[in-house]
């Protein structure tokens, strides 16, 4: 942990434009026919490495921009988004990103290492997104996972029903350049990782989150955080939840079995 620390304030700036061919796979993917582009953040400027170079989970080697963790389990864990402007069609982005902080520990689950991420995306009108990115890294699995447990909440004031099969994930996992295999290889992801199907991406739970938020809050949000709680799978029917908070809405998503899978708060 001592040599990772070394990896605190590594800094990288990537570069990418909001084409109109990106759009229209964006809106087509996650089926949208209004003008939003909340999420499409997470599609630019993916790690564009050669095939050669990445590692068995079909992740890019570490050791370059991100630590050398050796725990195998890869996810994203949450993050945090600060709004300052609209990213718009034919837009020229820059997102600059540092390595904020690197925190070893032990869970329930096994060793755990979390890694935070700090990036500010602009444009040629200037700063557009602040976010924070929590990754996690976790011990290989040695069988299934613990089922989860329905936890009691608060009734939604909104619900929407969704559904989630492969074609949806191989098609958001292009968008984003993401060639982890949990989440198109079924294979690898019920044999090697023991999940009970493909997992469905972090960034996809929130990207609905957030324009489930616009929608009911009838804007776009200023701040949205939002942490994963366990692996939604391919198989599994599951609603998008929200209800009045303090400060604006508390979202979830949750499987029709009643298993909280994201968690978000929304100011407005």
């Amino acid at each position: 942990m001592v040599n990772l620390q070394d990896w605190v304030g590594r800094e990288e700036c990537a570069e990418d434009v909001i084409t109109p061919r990106l759009v229209r796979e964006f809106s087509a993917a996650l089926d949208r026919d209004d003008a939003s582009l909340l999420g499409i953040h997470w599609c630019l400027a993916p790690a564009a490495v050669g095939t050669a170079t990445l590692g068995p989970d079909g992740h890019p080697a570490r050791g370059d921009f991100l630590p050398p963790v050796e725990l195998p389990r890869r996810m994203w864990a949450g993050g945090a988004l600060t709004f300052h402007d609209d990213l718009q069609p034919g837009d020229a982005i820059t997102r600059r990103s540092r390595i904020a902080a690197v925190r070893h520990k032990h869970g329930r689950t096994g060793e755990l290492c979390f890694v935070a991420v700090d990036h500010e995306i602009h444009t040629e009108r200037g700063l557009a997104i602040i976010e924070r990115q929590d990754i996690v890294y976790r011990e290989a699995a040695s069988g299934p996972a613990e089922l989860a447990v329905p936890a009691p909440g608060h009734e939604p004031q909104w619900r929407q029903q969704m559904q989630a099969g492969p074609v949806l994930l191989f098609r958001y996992s292009a968008l984003t350049f993401n060639g982890h295999r949990i989440h198109y290889d079924r294979p690898y992801a019920t044999q090697v990782e023991h999940y009970p199907g493909l997992v469905v991406h972090g960034p996809l739970q929130a990207t609905w989150l957030l324009s489930f938020a616009a929608q009911c809050g009838g804007q776009r949000p200023s701040s949205f955080t939002f942490r994963g709680l366990s692996p939604l799978i391919d198989s599994e029917p599951f609603s998008l939840n929200a209800r009045p908070a303090e400060d604006g809405l508390e979202l979830w998503v949750q499987t029709d079995t009643g298993i909280r899978t994201m968690q978000a708060l929304a100011a407005f």
